[in-house]
């Protein structure tokens, strides 16, 4: 069993428009989110065997703060810019490359990107907001073999979620 937790990075800051999206950090909202999120996690007893963060500033903070809450070491979060505004089919890539010793892994990255992936996986969902978590849960004990035939949607939670849902 392989379990696959994707997280859409918290609420940006649009303070200076001019600056370059791949540095647009994190809004108070989103500071004050991502532990929150984290912290429904670690209730839940979802830790990660392995985080895989986008480059991007506000995945990166979103990430880091998820890290400290589920104590992951920080320095064992693998960020990449190959997830930066990817595409469902690249986003399946990375996970796929994911080490076989590895049975909960975190994602964080951008949407339209992790929307797409839920779709194609099979997740009933419309938009995952900025800080939501999506989780799979895939019958097969290789990432290499992940894909929408193994999957079994696990649960959907956003930072305005009050009832937690569970498929």
């Amino acid at each position: 069993m392989k379990n696959l937790i994707i997280c859409r990075h918290a609420k940006s800051s649009w303070d200076d428009p001019f600056l370059d999206d791949h540095k647009r950090p994190l809004a108070k909202r989103g500071i004050r989110d991502a532990p929150r999120m984290a912290q429904r996690l670690k209730d839940r007893n979802i830790i990660p065997d392995l985080m895989v963060s986008s480059g991007a500033e506000r995945a990166k903070a979103t990430a880091l703060a998820a890290a400290e809450i589920l104590q992951y070491p920080e320095e064992k979060i693998s960020f990449t810019d190959e997830l930066y505004h990817a595409s469902s089919g690249s986003i399946l890539r990375t996970i796929r490359h994911s080490p076989v010793d590895v049975n909960t892994l975190f994602i964080f990255g951008h949407n339209p990107g992790l929307n797409d992936l839920i779709e194609d996986l099979g997740g009933n969902i419309d938009n995952l907001p900025t800080c939501g978590q999506f989780g799979f849960q895939f019958e097969t004990n290789t990432w290499n073999e992940v894909g929408r035939f193994n999957a079994k949607a696990w649960f959907f939670d956003f930072p305005k979620n009050k009832t937690q849902i569970q498929d």
